[in-house]
């Protein structure tokens, strides 16, 4: 499926959840690197202007796939689509829901519930993917705040449904305004400065405990606390806790 993004290009959609399962299209075949890179290599090599391939975040790692669309030659990743899910049960009924004609199949979870999903995404693919490779960041964005949150991350574009669909087309505005006053309040020139700004701050689990202790050692008396405590057993450490 393609679809125009707008901006001299197209998009290819490897992640719609919705009646693909029969016909191995949409997002299952965007759960396949190799099919990825197949259907986009066919794109690319008649298309007449850029293609970027849509990520379905419903797998395991989106960087498999998002690699095996650029090998295949996009030009840009936008990322993601919704969220597999299912809404509920009825409790009268015994019916998943939403129903049709009493039957249900799993659907697509959008808008600022999936944001943390796709901003973590997002910063998977920008410290992943190669130099000169666009991304286009979609999942919850109804304000600049959100938008600024995509492009700190990597989106070098973002994308808009939900919040449009709520609040209209003036919700524009506040988008201009917002990063506008962003760039004026922490010194950006361009809005190609504020791409990828927040990447470097990302680390191991292993690192931040390292970072931790250290931090506690440069504090007065805690230099020595983690030998002391290194010589107490477990019943004088658990009593020196739960003492008055």
């Amino acid at each position: 499926m393609v679809q125009d993004t707008g901006v001299d290009g197209f998009e290819l959609n490897f992640s719609c959840p919705h009646g693909m399962t029969e016909r191995k299209m949409g997002s299952e075949m965007g759960e396949h690197p190799d099919l990825t890179k197949e259907v986009t290599s066919w794109v690319t090599e008649v298309a007449k202007i850029p293609v970027w391939a849509k990520m379905t975040p419903n797998i395991t790692n989106i960087r498999e796939p998002a690699a095996a669309a650029i090998s295949g030659g996009a030009v840009g990743i936008s990322a993601i689509n919704t969220i597999l899910s299912v809404i509920g049960v009825d409790l009268d009924t015994l019916r998943p829901m939403p129903t049709v004609e009493g039957h249900c199949v799993p659907g697509g979870y959008s808008a600022q519930a999936v944001r943390p999903i796709a901003l973590r995404m997002v910063s998977q693919l920008a410290l992943a993917i190669p130099e000169g490779v666009s991304i286009s960041g979609i999942g919850g964005i109804e304000t600049s705040h959100d938008a600024l949150e995509f492009m700190l991350l990597g989106a070098s574009t973002v994308q808009i449904c939900t919040g449009v669909m709520l609040q209209g087309v003036k919700m524009v505005e506040e988008l201009k305004e917002g990063v506008e006053k962003f760039m004026v309040d922490k010194g950006f020139s361009s809005v190609e400065e504020i791409v990828g700004k927040s990447l470097p701050y990302f680390s191991t689990h292993m690192d931040l405990v390292q970072r931790m202790k250290a931090a506690k050692r440069s504090k007065a008396g805690e230099a020595s606390r983690d030998n002391e405590w290194a010589q107490k057993d477990i019943t004088e450490k658990t009593a020196e806790l739960t003492s008055n």
